[in-house]
């Protein structure tokens, strides 16, 4: 019997994963919904992981679609990003409110509703980062099961609940321009060399989503410096796309459809109730600055950086807004967990101190 070498066995895993988010995206995009390659894509990998196929996403590759993901954000910066800045102040102001709003309702809710206890109610609640969020549930916070699904399912489901909304809310869809003039191979790889040197940069400097980042932030640079003009080739930002759609789907790899469907209902409401609240700050926003209602909402979603930057970029979006956003959020993220987590521990420590003296 012939033996396949150990490359292949793992290649294999790969190149099914990839297969099936380019054949689900593929459908979403004959389809004509917006986003199809990137909302196709994820949901199709979700759904193989789900029923046990071996789909994966090696951290290499993984590497290699946040750099994807930075240029094409940082390709896609609209020129006059700059000069949109004054209106910034507004929408930050409305993103650091809705985090509050967010985790406390949301944590709330989790905690009276399902039963959960507060470290994993709250844990689940907060908005984004979360390999912070994981690195505290390692240290015994809440149960970090729960977390990561209703998590996964809060990204999953804002991938899915963009595109769909560009259908019945008043999220405007703008068709990306079509260029005339595209980087040739050389200027993509010269590119892609650069992004890949920032990226590393910004992990050397621990910036979250350090790879994402710092791609864009070379990208940027080079096109607010001149350096190019010219569109990433189409092909090149559809495999993005794919790569992308595959990136979040692989997320529930590990997760039995038993802890998926325990978890389930109180992820999906909780992110129903966060897209509720972002959509409420959304359209405030929208009535004091000249801004596309999806942008800014997009803006303040938090699904995970990498996610919301490809559907601006499908949506025909300004990146710059989109990833200025994120980023901010992250920091405020960064300070906000931490405080929480003392609160929840007091809070702990005080329950146990009652059963103790009952």
């Amino acid at each position: 019997m012939v033996s396949l070498p150990s490359s292949f066995h793992r290649l294999l895993p790969f190149a099914l994963t990839v297969a099936v988010s380019a054949m689900g995206g593929g459908i979403a995009h004959v389809l004509g919904l917006p986003a199809g390659w990137l909302m196709g894509g994820a949901l199709a990998v979700t759904i193989a992981a789900m029923a046990g196929l071996p789909v994966s996403l090696p951290g290499r590759w993984r590497d290699v679609t946040f750099v994807l993901i930075g240029m094409s954000m940082g390709a896609s910066v609209a020129p006059d990003s700059l000069s949109l800045l004054a209106s910034w102040p507004i929408s930050l102001t409305a993103l650091a409110l809705e985090l509050v709003i967010i985790v406390a309702l949301t944590g709330w809710m989790l905690v009276r509703v399902f039963g959960l206890d507060v470290g994993t109610a709250y844990l689940s609640s907060f908005p984004g980062h979360l390999s912070f969020v994981m690195g505290i549930a390692a240290t015994g916070v809440g149960n970090a099961r729960q977390i990561v699904i209703i998590q996964v399912i809060r990204i999953l489901m804002l991938t899915i609940a963009v595109p769909i909304g560009t259908l019945f809310l008043p999220i405007d869809h703008f068709p990306p321009p079509l260029p005339s003039d595209f980087l040739s191979p050389l200027q993509v790889l010269v590119l892609a060399g650069a992004c890949v040197a920032g990226g590393l940069v910004f992990l050397w400097a621990k910036v979250p989503a350090g790879m994402v980042l710092g791609a864009m932030a070379v990208a940027t640079g080079a096109k607010l410096a001149g350096l190019y003009e010219a569109a990433m080739p189409t092909p090149l930002v559809t495999i993005t796309f794919i790569l992308t759609g595959a990136l979040i789907g692989s997320r529930f790899v590990g997760i039995t459809r038993a802890e998926f469907l325990a978890a389930a209902k109180g992820g999906l409401i909780a992110t129903a109730m966060t897209v509720g609240i972002v959509t409420l700050m959304a359209l405030g926003v929208a009535q004091l600055v000249d801004m596309p209602f999806g942008q800014i909402w997009l803006g303040l979603s938090p699904g995970a950086l990498e996610g919301m930057g490809a559907l601006g970029i499908a949506l025909g979006y300004d990146t710059a807004f989109i990833a200025a956003h994120h980023v901010i959020r992250l920091l405020m993220l960064s300070f906000a967990i931490p405080l929480v987590v003392v609160l929840v521990r007091r809070q702990e420590k005080r329950a146990q101190d009652r059963r103790n003296s009952a």
